[in-house]
């Protein structure tokens, strides 16, 4: 039988008391606030080993948080796309409300959960693209992205690893930019057609929601994938128009 706290996914792990699911860290010590217990993160801790869709969840929460901060204002259509990004039962929404709330609150700056982020997905660059484009879907909701917010999300992807171009690569995806929809695909204009399609190719196969399904991620990562193939798609056909290739 599956219990009240499965049937929430991770937000049942979050929020159910007595689970001993281990984080650490700053954002263990974040979760430790909303479920009411302090969580450990070492090999061989009672608890076992860190639980990574938690701590991307939590991660992705948290980042949310403090860049609503850095802004100033909520928008009611931020508000809209992080329910769309986060997505939970209506049970546990007033845990993922605590969250957001006492990450927004909390002395550790968001440098702190991004490097907690960078430190846990180090091996898997892919999930840290992950909660860049979570984080871009939600800034972006209401149709700019504003100069707080984009110096912000520059701060969390160079703690990432991400350089220049990885940025504006990611950025196209949301945001209109110079050579777009070339920079979504990472390509120049100067690209052959052959070029061109074996990228497609390759971005679809590694972009795929089912690589994020067969990882056991959050509905979240996968709710992120799905969005951002899209917007691959979206590119490759644009260019393919305006081409003509076949």
């Amino acid at each position: 039988m599956t219990s009240a706290a499965e049937s929430q996914g991770v937000w049942g792990k979050i929020g159910g008391a007595g689970l001993g699911l281990a984080i650490g860290g700053p954002l263990g010590a974040l979760v430790g606030g909303v479920a009411g217990h302090f969580l450990l993160d070492r090999v061989g801790a009672p608890f076992g080993r860190t639980p990574r869709d938690v701590v991307f969840t939590t991660g992705l929460v948290a980042l949310a948080a403090k860049m609503a901060k850095s802004d100033g204002v909520v928008l009611p259509s931020e508000v809209e796309a992080f329910g769309r990004v986060v997505q939970v039962e209506p049970a546990a929404r007033p845990g993922v409300e605590r969250l957001f709330d006492l990450a927004k609150k909390t002395t550790n700056g968001f440098e702190a959960y991004a490097r907690q982020l960078a430190a846990t997905f180090g091996d898997e660059p892919a999930l840290l693209e992950d909660v860049l484009d979570g984080l871009f879907q939600i800034a972006g909701a209401d149709g700019a992205l504003h100069e707080a917010e984009e110096r912000y999300l520059r701060s969390v992807s160079a703690i990432f690893g991400f350089d220049e171009a990885a940025f504006q690569r990611i950025a196209a995806r949301h945001v209109r930019l110079p050579d777009d929809p070339y920079a979504v695909l990472g390509l120049d204009r100067e690209a052959d057609a052959a070029t061109l399609k074996a990228r497609h190719r390759d971005l679809v196969a590694e972009h795929h929601p089912d690589r994020a399904l067969a990882r056991g991620l959050p509905t979240e990562a996968v709710a992120i994938a799905t969005r951002r193939l899209a917007a691959i798609n979206a590119a490759y056909d644009r260019i393919v128009a305006e081409r003509g290739v076949r």
